[in-house]
């Protein structure tokens, strides 16, 4: 716990309900955090009052002080906020590689034979800069794949210094270049063709296309054959080009679909789409950022396209929808320099690019962590999240199944570090319970349980790091208070269900509730165990029912399996057969069946009769 709190809720009480942008200090001064808010005061309060998320509350814990600078608009906020991060690179907000990593194609307009060469940024030089590309891998080879398409050099010679020195070579034997070191080449052919290069990496192959084309025909009508022909290579070699090499024109994509995922690590995903067609894949993994889904996508964007981008879409779709998006279309459009759109798509084609660059995250994250580290990282977040002390390496769940008041039976399941150990799994019949009782039955599984451990029972060794009940906050008291008679303590929570049945919370003995379904991993995992433990139960429970019902159905004359499973789903109990009507039979076995199952249970003597009413045999651990 932060001993500074007080002090830092005092302080975050009098702000003003303005924008503006908190700074997070730590003990040496240096700057931890940095975030925008509508209302000052409503924000910076939030982080010191209440639970949160591990990670929150690891930078929490190490707030000493903090700063706030009012801004005249949310805009200007979020330009500031932008500006700090970009100038302390602090510890807990989202930073992204460096640029470095993404490479440019550069051309220097201002050469007489201008040429293609890889920049690590682009600059105010005055040359033209494309991209950012993926690797540097692939930006040599989009540079090789225009020099073969336009068959431009591909050597160490320098023009025009190296015109008519040496004899052509191997390229301009096979085709592949023109013959630039030949005194017949001029250098306006060469730049019209690096200005094709140009075209192209604009995204403006159609274009370019439709001009090749004239100039196809004009040269055919003018008889002038052979450089039509040329024109005619040139032009299949560029339509080869924009169907195979559509990455060329990423950074000028009509669309950007981002995808965002947490898991062992985060995954951010920019899918780039030229027409509709898929033309590239930015893929960025990080620790899972502080902030939630929505603060943590709007972060994302505006870093990776204000820091990693030289070219822009039109529009930018998002996966979630974000307050500051106004603000954030605004200062992406002022640093493109024209209008971008933001959108969060409900429905349709747009909204399928959104879930491909989803499902292009998770695979992201899957291919670049190991199943093991998969898990382990979620056991992680849930020990931060409960604030176990021990690592929950073994997860033991209980669930009661019954029906009505008979067949009571409790089922507890094992997990070792994410992995069902079906070999530590044990059925328990609940005893001495005349009418359901969910607490008791709960009660007495879990105090059987764990009398087996303190007993020595080597089948019930060891003892979990985590319990969790089927139920809520009173399940999960009683199985605390069950456990404690024993002299034992073990971390105990109950499994708070939605409306769909799903587990949405863990919830403690003393009421307090935390929230899994923003990590979809623990999200899962604590779903798996509770199905897995539901059904568990609920089978043995089954098997017994048919065990009871079969001490007698199965020993009436013409009754088999299937008239045995007819007349159970129908009456459900053996003695609501028992005392139904021949008519009653009647409707759902046929005539000689049902005076078959009638006269059993009439013309049977007493003790008989008493002894096949016993539907749940003794039961065992």
């Amino acid at each position: 716990m932060n001993p500074n709190l007080p002090a830092l809720r005092d302080k975050a009480n009098r702000l003003p309900l303005l924008p503006g942008v908190y700074i997070m200090l730590n003990d040496k001064s240096e700057v931890i955090y940095v975030g925008k808010a509508k209302k000052l005061k409503n924000r910076v309060t939030s982080y010191f009052h209440g639970d949160h998320l591990p990670k929150v509350a690891a930078m929490v814990d190490k707030v000493h002080d903090f700063n706030v600078i009012v801004a005249g608009s949310e805009f200007e906020a979020l330009v500031l906020e932008n500006s700090l991060i970009k100038r302390h690179k602090p510890h807990y907000n989202i930073l992204l590689k460096d640029d470095k990593g993404y490479p440019f194609i550069r051309v220097d307009g201002k050469s007489e034979y201008p040429v293609m060469s890889i920049a690590s940024r682009s600059a105010k030089d005055g040359a033209h800069y494309y991209g950012p590309f993926g690797g540097r891998s692939q930006t040599r080879e989009i540079i090789l794949t225009l020099t073969k398409a336009l068959a431009l050099p591909d050597c160490s010679r320098r023009f025009p210094r190296d015109i008519g020195k040496e004899r052509p070579c191997l390229n301009y034997q096979m085709g592949n270049c023109a013959g630039w070191c030949l005194p017949k080449q001029s250098a306006e052919d060469y730049r019209r063709r690096m200005f094709q290069v140009q075209l192209i990496l604009e995204g403006k192959s159609s274009e370019l296309i439709e001009d090749l084309k004239q100039q196809m025909e004009q040269a055919a009508e003018e008889l002038r054959f052979e450089y039509a022909a040329e024109l005619r290579d040139r032009l299949r070699a560029i339509e080869k080009l924009s169907v195979q090499q559509k990455v060329i024109a990423t950074a000028f994509a009509d669309t950007d679909a981002i995808g965002f995922v947490r898991g062992a690590r985060s995954c951010f995903t920019v899918l780039h789409f030229v027409n509709g067609d898929l033309a590239g894949k930015d893929v960025e993994m990080m620790d899972e950022p502080l902030e939630d889904d929505e603060e943590a996508v709007s972060d994302l964007v505006r870093e990776y396209f204000t820091r990693h981008r030289g070219g822009w879409p039109k529009t930018i779709l998002l996966p979630v929808e974000i307050e500051d998006r106004e603000e954030l279309e605004q200062l992406l459009s002022e640093t493109a320099g024209r209008r971008i759109y933001i959108e969060t798509p409900k429905r349709g084609d747009r909204l399928r690019l959104i879930e491909s660059a989803r499902l292009n995250a998770k695979e992201e994250i899957l291919r670049r962590t190991t199943a093991a580290q998969r898990r382990s990282k979620t056991l992680e977040w849930l020990q931060k999240a409960l604030e176990l002390e021990v690592f929950p390496s073994r997860i033991e769940s209980f669930d009661i199944s019954n029906l009505r008041d008979t067949g009571i039976v409790a089922g507890m399941t094992v997990h070792v570090d994410g992995k069902p150990k079906k070999s530590d799994y044990r059925k328990f019949r609940i005893r001495d319970l005349e009418t359901q009782d969910d607490y008791a039955s709960m009660y007495q599984a879990v105090y059987r349980r764990f009398k087996h451990y303190v007993d020595g029972d080597e089948r019930f060794m060891p003892l979990p790091d985590l319990l969790l009940i089927d139920g809520g906050e009173v399940h999960a008291d009683t199985a605390r208070r069950a456990v404690r008679e024993l002299g034992l303590e073990v971390p105990i929570f109950g499994m708070v269900k939605d409306d769909r049945h799903r587990t949405r919370a863990l919830v403690s003995p003393d009421g307090r509730e935390i929230g899994i379904q923003q990590n979809q991993a623990v999200f899962a995992l604590i779903g798996n165990i509770q199905e897995d433990t539901h059904n568990y139960a609920i089978t043995y429970q089954r098997s017994l029912r048919q065990e009871a019902y079969g001490s007698s159905l199965d020993k009436i004359p013409l009754v088999g399996a299937r008239r045995r499973d007819d007349l159970i789903k129908a009456f459900k109990s053996v003695r609501a057969i028992r005392e139904a009507t021949v008519e009653q039979l009647r409707l759902v076995v046929p005539k000689n069946t049902a005076q078959a199952v009638y006269d059993y249970y009439h013309t049977q003597e007493e003790g008989s009769a008493c002894e096949s009413s016993a539907e749940a045999p003794e039961g065992e651990d």
